[in-house]
Formats: structure tokens, sequence, C-alpha cells
């Protein structure tokens, strides 16, 4: 596995090791000890899978309280995928970091709790797994609008995306509940 390092530090890359044959392909997908040899902690205790068609933007959620690390992938199409970190304590703090995953790329990204996170279907459809080292809790569960002039995160959408009620009535980064 190559671990690549963002703009943000703690945001990393996951490229794990691909053997293709004319058979097709084989790679390890997780790896404890590597990563968290990388310093991607926390045991993982839920998978989501989810799918979504071109140009829906899910995001940016987080939980303000469980916050959740994040080990995401696409496995069918591609996404562009964002983390903010919204650690007021943090050197990076408004700061973003931006990846292209997708099913041919095999690429992963490391989010560790502290971030908020979304993404950017930019293939026909794509599906997203992803390993979270806490549970869902829609009671902490929080939405920075995708489209705060603060953050000016440059999606790579030709049109104005896709949303959820919940996603488009997302709060301003000045004005969300934080992390300290």
């Amino acid at each position: 596995m190559n671990i690549i390092q963002t703009d943000i530090p703690d945001v990393l890359i996951v490229e794990p090791k691909v053997f293709t044959d004319a058979r097709g392909f084989f790679y390890e997908s997780f790896n404890s000890k590597a990563m968290q040899a990388a310093g991607m902690t926390g045991d993982f205790v839920q998978d989501n899978h989810s799918r979504s068609a071109r140009n829906v933007l899910r995001g940016l959620h987080y939980q303000i309280r469980q916050p959740q690390g994040k080990l995401v992938r696409a496995v069918a199409g591609e996404i562009f995928d964002v983390a903010v970190d919204i650690r007021r304590r943090s050197p990076t703090f408004g700061k973003w970091a931006g990846m292209k995953l997708s099913a041919e790329n095999k690429h992963m990204a490391w989010i560790p709790p502290g971030f908020a996170h979304g993404f950017l279907v930019l293939s026909e459809f794509a599906e997203v797994l992803y390993k979270t080292t806490d549970y869902w809790a829609p009671q902490f569960e929080r939405t920075i609008v995708w489209n705060d002039r603060d953050l000016a995160i440059a999606w790579p959408a030709a049109e104005e995306p896709q949303l959820s009620a919940k996603d488009r009535a997302g709060t301003a980064f000045h004005e969300a509940e934080l992390f300290e």
C-alpha cells in the first residue's frame, strides 16, 4: 500500500497495490496494521454503501459528537471527494482537500474524525463504500453548506449539483457548530 499525504497532513490517499492479469484484478482494500502505521487510528465499526447519479453532491456532513473517521472509496464510477478541517485548534482549520476516487484508480481517502466530508459524482453514476470509526448518530449529525464562500471549495461541477433537502439547508461555515 502506498500512502500519499494531501495538503492537509491528516487527510491521506491510500493507493493499494493492485495485481492484474487476464482474469481481472486483486487488491487488499483494508489492512489494519498498514493503516495504523500510516496514522489511521480507530477501529472500524460500520460500513456504508451509497449509489448516486451524475452530479449528485452529498455533504458536507459530520457528527459533532461521536465523530467518525472514514475510509472512503468508489467501487463503481468516479467521485470528487472532499474533506474540510473543522477543528478550531488545527493549523489547517477551515482548509479543504479534494481528490478523485474511482473504480479505475482504486484510491481510497482517509478522513479522520474532526472533518466534514462530502463528494460529487463525476461519472454517470457512482457507488461509494466507506468504513466509519463510530456509528451513525443522527441526533449529532450536522451539515455545512456545500458552496460556502469562506471555504471556497473548487467543486468540478459544470452545473448546479443535485442536493438533498438536508444538504440544501446546510449551515454556513462561520455559523456551524465545530470542534475545538
